[in-house]
């Protein structure tokens, strides 16, 4: 049984082996994953050492205090906090051993081939079309949408419907795509912002071999549930410090500008602050209850939570600021690697947080997933529960 003093033991040779100052911060990252201190609660030989997930925080508690090298977990969020658990759990053991290494270590940037923009909100209605070729490779023709990284991702967790016969949610397949595949067109879509961390990909006769199959034919919805718990937990749940998050800058603006201050404001920026530090001191228990297994539909309350927060934080800090807070410093158009929620000034963060309550399943979703999954309360009536998809109105 690996204890916290096995892992500090095992995090100390690495240190020795391979001391930060002097090593390549790549070969850093290999060795780390190597000695199963990725993500200690993997099995062996896929990062981890099948410790309990808790005691993470011990490993990487010593490995930043000897100032090591993380992987940039901004900039591979998806394929950390998506596309790995994924993997993990429906992937071959060649699909893991090929992916998980550099997925972890950065060499390789991941983005999500969901949404479409017929299938948002609706995701299981999506018309992206996968056809075998005698029992070889699949051909991928379709059209995705808000796709954060894809401009910088070389693979692509992707769902597409591989049989339109059957009702919506049975028809569709889970696959890895490269996005180096000449068939794949990535296009950015600006932001309110003035950036475009989205993007649109077009796939146009995109070949996957089927060993990049996630999975059961056709049971890429049960598969792609994996992926959107494991998205809103990694969204709404992530580890934060007390005023972590938007409610940091906004603090901040009050305990440097008195001369902002009204009663009112102060009011209102206190309960936010309360809502901010439960919410935070929920995810922690959440990500406590993970020990036991994969997320559950309880992350949808997370990420709500989530986006209405910062939408109301960043709303009350534009307020707070009068007119410096109607000013936005640059409208340069970028395609950044990473999303950031609170960066820049409090313009951004207003305008930003706008995506919040879309991104990652919209707000009047997710209120339908804690409805019926959570609090056990009756379904929506589905009329196209036993309609095959090719006979569904669009």
């Amino acid at each position: 049984m690996t204890d916290a003093a096995e892992l500090r033991r095992r995090t100390a040779e690495l240190l020795a082996a391979h001391p930060p100052a002097g090593t390549d911060r790549l070969d850093f990252l290999k060795a780390r994953f190597d000695a199963g201190l990725a993500w200690v609660h993997y099995p062996e030989g896929l990062g981890g050492l099948g410790a309990p997930r808790s005691l993470q925080a011990v490993v990487d508690a010593e490995l930043e205090a000897a100032g090591a090298p993380d992987n940039d977990p901004r900039r591979i969020g998806i394929g950390l906090g998506m596309a790995a658990p994924t993997i993990l759990q429906y992937g071959t053991e060649e699909q893991k051993r090929r992916f998980l290494r550099p997925l972890w270590t950065g060499e390789e940037v991941w983005c999500q081939l969901f949404s479409e923009p017929g299938a948002g909100s609706d995701l299981a209605a999506l018309g992206t079309r996968a056809v075998r070729e005698d029992g070889g490779d699949w051909v991928v023709d379709g059209q995705k949408v808000w796709t954060s990284s894809a401009h910088v991702a070389r693979w692509a967790i992707l769902i597409a419907r591989t049989d339109p016969d059957v009702p919506k949610h049975r028809g569709i397949t889970y696959f890895v795509c490269d996005m180096t595949d000449p068939g794949v067109e990535v296009r950015p879509l600006r932001q309110i912002t003035g950036e475009a961390e989205f993007n649109e990909v077009f796939l146009t006769g995109v070949r996957i071999p089927d060993a990049h199959r996630l999975g059961e034919v056709g049971d890429g919805w049960r598969v792609a549930q994996t992926t959107l718990n494991n998205e809103r937990v990694a969204i709404g749940g992530m580890r934060l410090p007390r005023e972590g998050g938007m409610i940091g800058p906004a603090a901040r603006t009050w305990r440097e500008r008195p001369e902002l201050r009204t009663h009112d404001l102060h009011q209102r920026l206190l309960k936010l602050w309360v809502e901010a530090e439960v919410s935070r001191l929920t995810a922690e228990r959440l990500r406590q209850q993970l020990v036991a297994g994969q997320p559950g539909p309880e992350g949808a309350g997370m990420k709500l939570a989530f986006a209405r927060l910062n939408q109301e934080i960043s709303g009350l800090e534009v307020e707070l600021l009068g007119e410096e807070g109607l000013l936005y410093d640059d409208w340069t158009m970028r395609r950044p690697e990473h999303v950031d929620f609170t960066g820049r000034e409090a313009g951004y963060r207003y305008l930003r947080s706008k995506g919040n309550s879309i991104e990652g399943g919209t707000t009047e979703v997710l209120l339908n997933i804690v409805a019926e999954r959570v609090l056990g309360l009756p379904t929506e009536p589905r009329t196209d529960k036993d309609v095959a998809w090719k006979d569904l109105a669009r």
